[in-house]
């Protein structure tokens, strides 16, 4: 009789193991999906006015967006750091989640 394979070494690397790695999959799936909205916003016809908060809807989606990951990357770090995980995904929402806290600090120190 065959031997059922176990996928848990498998699924271990790719779904987050510890709540706080949970957490951070979860923060950055609303992030991807508040920035996939904003690009449909802006493919729609949406434009940007002279202030950041000239277009309401376009400001009301991309601050979360932004915010969501750089929360994502924040507790993906202490997942890791503090809890052990290992996940690809928690990995993917640490790395995504610098890159928009490093544009955000750029856009901030030297608007243009």
């Amino acid at each position: 009789m065959p031997q059922a394979v176990s996928t848990k070494s498998a699924s271990h690397w790719l779904v987050p193991s510890t709540l706080p790695g949970r957490w951070s999959a979860g923060l950055l799936a609303a992030s991807l999906l508040c920035f996939v909205f904003f690009f449909v916003l802006v493919m729609s016809g949406q434009r940007g006015g002279d202030t950041f908060f000239s277009n309401l809807w376009l400001s009301g989606t991309i601050l979360p967006a932004a915010g969501l990951a750089i929360a994502a990357g924040a507790v993906g770090l202490a997942a890791a750091v503090r809890d052990g995980e290992r996940s690809f995904v928690v990995g993917i929402a640490i790395i995504y989640g610098f890159l928009v806290l490093m544009f955000t600090v750029g856009e901030i120190a030297f608007p243009h």
